[in-house]
């Protein structure tokens, strides 16, 4: 559940309780709700490597001498990536010291090419 359906909700049931209520939920209301109720936000799967910080230097490096016969509106980045779209949520609010288990991810998706100038 999202913070901004918690207040929403919270939203909801003063009104029901007081309807003279002017009660607003705001983020220091919801941080405040969170840190009495030890809720925190906790990633339920990660990528366990990375890229190696060496080959991005060398590759840093070299760049200026590979765009030097480009006008920078000639430079584009691009990059593949796929949209999961039955993808279930990496995170979840839970209790502190409570442990948290994902389900099985969904696998259907569309491939999507974005790029920048």
């Amino acid at each position: 559940m999202s913070g901004l359906m918690l207040q929403q909700k919270e939203e909801d049931f003063a009104m029901e309780l007081d309807s003279n209520s002017e009660f607003k939920a705001s983020n220091g209301w919801l941080e405040n709700f969170k840190k009495s109720h030890s809720n925190v936000l906790r990633k339920l799967c990660g990528e366990s490597a990375s890229v190696d910080a060496s080959s991005c230097e060398e590759w840093l490096s070299e760049l200026p001498s590979l765009l030097k016969d480009y006008k920078a509106g000639d430079v584009f980045n691009a990059h593949e990536t796929e949209l999961f779209y039955q993808y279930l949520p990496n995170k979840t609010a839970a209790f502190k010291g409570e442990e948290c288990h994902g389900g099985k991810q969904g696998k259907l998706r569309v491939t999507v090419l974005l790029a920048a100038n």
